[in-house]
């Protein structure tokens, strides 16, 4: 199966396999245990993958954030640390980088993404306004609501549409928005939130043409736009891949283009950035920054460390610049695609077309048998897990939460199953592996029960909530 081949290789030599363009240096050897094994740790963890304990998975596909493999550089760069409280060298070569390649004026690190949604939430929001937005984040709209806002979903119909082709389905609707508008006037609109590469519609991106159709809308209105950019370098290459105009542009180009377009950007450098820790936001407004650097000393420490080792600062440059690398994306992207190709031709349901971090099982089509209270996807999770000591995660219902006023959940139309590829971590073989074990599920899915959730804890449930078997 070949898939992201250089024209020229395949048009001057016929078909050409496609290979990771990095080598392995160092191993970590992996745990399989029975099965037996297996379904005593499942239900000590509740059914809940985010519980087990992770000497007890196989193949850790939960989530991809802190999970990567960092480069001999960055391990390299590990060992320049400047562990000084205040002023640490490794701070500036951070900014220097976030400026370089995002272009953002200035920077506030932070220890991890969630930090930075807290951050912009509590600064520029007022009690009551409305942040309109494409799709809800768990952590993000967790923020907004704690600052006092109220997330409306702006994002175009096709997102919650798993087997619609759209290539952007991460677009933001403007007659939506415009609609957030009228009802509420500018001034009841805190900011714009865009994420690229939505995580919860399946990891889809958003155009140019969208993000620079929003930045006409908000500066008619006298809004702020402000990007989610935890993926934007996957989103960048959607956009050459698929956007006119942009096929024969490098990626870090695309990526400074799309980040020019908004007024600023947080960031969860876990991601893209190739790295366990880290974090920063970013913004133009001066002003906006001597408030951010007020309250970052608060909650994260320091402006120049927020809360991280100098170590993981130098960490966090390095990566930036490798991930902005053509053949580094291409390869992450492409390991996506090589798992979503052998799940399609066996026709297992799954959102397309395939995003840039995961696939997205369809739990709805696994299980149409099980109403969206009985945890369709929480179910799917806890039975790959079964089958092969494979941990993915849910996003659905249990994600989804309840509503603060109603107290009733959320039910999303999307109820998916996400396995999330670590970043340069596992094999072609592995993938294989995956693709079975989800085959096996599929084939069983006329005689899986669903589960009950027995405790939910009040914010974020599905990082902590227990169930039962039916």
């Amino acid at each position: 199966m070949t898939h992201n081949i250089p024209q020229t290789m395949g048009q001057q030599h016929g078909r050409r396999s496609w290979a990771e363009p990095w080598k392995i240096k160092m191993v970590e050897p992996l745990n399989v245990i029975s099965r037996e094994e297996r379904e005593r740790a499942l239900a000590e963890a509740g059914f809940n993958t985010f519980l087990l304990h992770s000497d007890d998975v196989y193949i850790d596909l939960l989530t991809d954030s802190g999970t990567s493999a960092m480069s001999d550089r960055q391990w390299a760069g590990m060992m320049l640390g400047d562990e000084a409280y205040a002023g640490s060298r490794n701070f500036y070569h951070l900014e220097e980088a976030v400026q370089s390649v995002y272009g953002y004026r200035y920077l506030i690190p932070t220890h991890q993404g969630r930090g930075a949604e807290h951050l912009i939430s509590r600064a520029v929001i007022k009690p009551g306004q409305y942040v309109p937005g494409n799709m809800y984040f768990t952590t993000t709209r967790l923020h907004q609501e704690l600052a006092g806002g109220i997330f409306i979903d702006v994002i175009i119909d096709e997102a919650h549409d798993p087997a619609s082709l759209h290539p952007f389905k991460g677009n933001i609707d403007l007659d939506k928005l415009q609609a957030v508008v009228d009802a509420h006037g500018a001034d009841g609109v805190a900011y714009v939130s865009l994420a690229g590469t939505v995580n919860m519609a399946g990891g889809q991106p958003v155009s140019m043409a969208n993000a620079r159709e929003l930045r006409a809308f908000c500066d008619r209105h006298g809004l702020k736009l402000y990007l989610d950019a935890t993926r934007m370098v996957e989103n960048s290459f959607f956009i050459q891949e698929r956007e006119e105009g942009y096929a024969d542009k490098p990626i870090a180009a695309i990526l400074k283009e799309f980040c020019d377009l908004t007024d600023g950007a947080w960031m969860s450098g876990k991601k893209d950035h190739l790295v366990n820790i880290g974090g920063w936001l970013a913004i133009n407004d001066e002003e906006l920054f001597e408030e951010l650097r007020n309250w970052v000393v608060v909650f994260e420490g320091l402006h120049t460390y927020g809360g991280l080792a100098g170590r993981d600062l130098e960490a966090m440059a390095i990566g930036i610049r490798e991930a902005v690398q053509d053949e580094h994306i291409r390869s992450r992207v492409g390991q996506v695609r090589y798992l979503g190709e052998l799940l399609t031709e066996w026709n297992v349901p799954i959102v397309q077309p395939v995003g840039g971090h995961a696939i997205f099982l369809n739990a709805r089509a696994f299980y149409p048998q099980l109403p969206q209270i009985e945890f369709p996807a929480q179910t799917l999770a806890a039975e790959l897990y079964l089958d092969s000591g494979i941990r993915s995660m849910e996003r659905g219902i249990a994600s989804a939460g309840r509503d603060a006023k109603t107290g009733d959940h959320y039910y999303p139309k999307l109820e998916l199953t996400r396995l999330t590829i670590p970043r340069r971590v596992y094999t072609q073989a592995h993938m294989d592996v995956v693709a079975e074990s989800v085959k096996a599920v599929y084939d069983a899915r006329e005689t899986t029960r669903g589960l009950k959730m027995v405790y939910e804890p009040k914010y974020l449930r599905f990082f902590q909530a227990r169930f039962e078997r039916l």
